[in-house]
């Protein structure tokens, strides 16, 4: 009976050193398996260390980081720095295919040509209370007003105008132009629908209005 008992027991004794075997096999098998998706396998046969370049890129991304900040704060800190003016010297807008008459729009562009912004946006708002009426030329009565002889208000196509003049404005403060002055205003003809039936053309035109900086202007010899 004794000796019996004693082949059980190293019969379980071998038993268990086999799985503790495979379990130790499984076990750096799985490390291995890891460390291969970790690093990539280069064509020599060598694997590439990612966590360092991971570890560079985290470090410049921190001191870009830390950078900026810096450079917020010096400019909260000291807000009268200069900063870096544009180079632009002008501001267009342009309208296309607006629904008013070619003839008054060429009108207000003579009448808005080589003011300031400021001045030819207060002008058209006198003519839109009919203050003031835009000179135009053949048979047309006068108007009452100092240097008008005839004219007209042309309400509509003030309108279109006027929104086109606040929008030069806001695009010559964003290329910050100094005192800007309209120098180009250009009504064109644009593409004319029919009409129902195909009996009429509707109005169509287009407009460009161009504001330069204000220089010295100098008399040519």
């Amino acid at each position: 009976m004794w000796d019996q008992q004693k082949e059980v027991n190293t019969k379980q004794k071998n038993k268990m050193t086999k799985n503790e075997r495979t379990m130790t096999i499984e076990k750096t098998d799985k490390k291995i398996i890891k460390e291969k998706n970790k690093s990539p396998v280069n064509k020599d046969g060598t694997y590439q260390e990612i966590a360092k370049n991971n570890k560079e890129i985290r470090e410049e991304t921190k001191n870009l980081s830390s950078q900026k900040d810096s450079e917020a704060k010096e400019q909260k800190a000291d807000p009268k720095k200069k900063k870096t003016k544009s180079n632009k010297t002008e501001a267009i807008v342009r309208g296309y295919n607006l629904p008013i008459s070619t003839k008054d729009s060429a009108a207000i562009c003579k009448f808005i040509r080589n003011k300031k912004i400021e001045k030819a946006i207060a002008d058209l708002e006198n003519v839109a209370l009919h203050k003031k009426a835009i000179p135009m030329k053949r048979e047309i009565p006068h108007r009452k007003g100092k240097g008008i002889s005839s004219g007209r208000y042309l309400d509509k196509s003030v309108e279109y105008f006027i929104k086109l003049l606040k929008s030069l404005n806001a695009n010559s403060n964003a290329n910050e132009l100094e005192g800007p002055i309209i120098t180009q205003a250009i009504a064109n003809i644009g593409k004319r629908p029919y009409g129902r039936f195909g009996r009429t053309r509707k109005k169509r035109t287009h407009v460009l209005i161009k504001a330069e900086k204000k220089t010295k202007w100098k008399r040519k010899k």
